[in-house]
């Protein structure tokens, strides 16, 4: 099954399924789901029939169910490659531009070169 083909309200479907089976196999009811996910018991029905309002009722369900860990890949940091990371340390070693200071020249003082 390629998940692109399916529409997005076919998606949320499954993922409802697939949040009320996990919680009728952990012997975990509506009422109680609810109150340890610190969520309405509405949000709890409306998550379980595909109905995904909040995606921070759709978290603390999942942490409850102890299934976190399937956005695991949306939460890690992407490494770098060699070529990124010596862009990364090139870019935050640029040197800041120096600026001329300003000396008062005296009447006296005579305009002498460096060379």
């Amino acid at each position: 099954m390629n998940i692109y083909s399916l529409s997005d309200a076919i998606i949320q479907q499954r993922i409802g399924e697939k949040i009320k089976t996990l919680r009728l196999r952990q012997n975990i009811t509506q009422v109680n789901l609810a109150s340890a996910a610190q969520v309405s018991l509405s949000s709890v029905k409306k998550l379980e029939k595909g109905q995904i309002g909040s995606f921070d009722s759709l978290i603390r369900v999942l942490r409850v169910l102890g299934k976190l860990d399937i956005l695991q890949q949306l939460v890690e940091e992407e490494e770098m490659s060699p070529n990124e990371y010596y862009e990364f340390v090139n870019f935050t070693k640029k040197k800041n531009r120096k600026r001329a200071t300003s000396v008062k020249k005296t009447d006296n003082a005579k305009d002498e070169s460096e060379w």
